[in-house]
């Protein structure tokens, strides 16, 4: 696999990215100024957000959802799987990259509001900018990291990925 070199730590820099609880570096970039409400709710929140995101150094995203649809979009560097467990439990991996030079890639993929899921360099040994942009719009108050063992009780048919890609040190 072609792999396309990017320098984590000027990128870490040049875009101001900060740790992400879930692993990896981030820094919002919009955060919409109209406000929505869910159905049957009385909270309002921003209609959408977006950010870059960052894995590299063999960081992973931890096993993670929030209550909001999710899509991931690729910018540069190395493949990144996003790993994404429904309620029922079936798994569906979505490879992000340049799909201009990876045929197995795509530039964006959906994770549905709810969902459980993870993500890794394609490479452990890569790195990748991606950007998420969530609609209605991300709050922390909504992230939820699983927690440990739980979803390997859930889904033991993928107990070895769901333990590799658990909580973050």
């Amino acid at each position: 696999m072609q792999r396309e070199c990017i320098d984590s730590r000027a990128l870490i820099e040049r875009l101001g990215l900060e740790p992400h609880p879930e692993g990896g570096f981030f820094r919002e970039t919009y955060r919409a100024s109209g406000h929505v409400t869910r159905e049957n709710e009385s909270e309002s929140r921003s209609a959408s957000t977006a950010i870059y995101f960052l894995l590299c150094d063999g960081a992973h995203s931890a096993w993670h959802r929030i209550r909001s649809d999710e899509v991931w979009h690729f910018y540069a560097g190395d493949p990144i799987d996003v790993h994404v467990l429904d309620a029922n439990g079936a798994l569906v991996t979505h490879r992000l990259g340049n799909a201009l030079v990876h045929a197995d890639s795509v530039f964006q993929a959906v994770v549905k509001a709810g969902d459980w899921f993870a993500a890794e360099c394609h490479d452990a040994k890569g790195a990748s900018l991606v950007g998420c942009t969530v609609a209605p719009g991300f709050e922390f108050s909504e992230f939820e990291l699983a927690a440990p063992g739980a979803l390997e009780t859930r889904y033991p048919q993928h107990r070895e990925l769901i333990a590799r890609l658990g909580s973050n040190p």
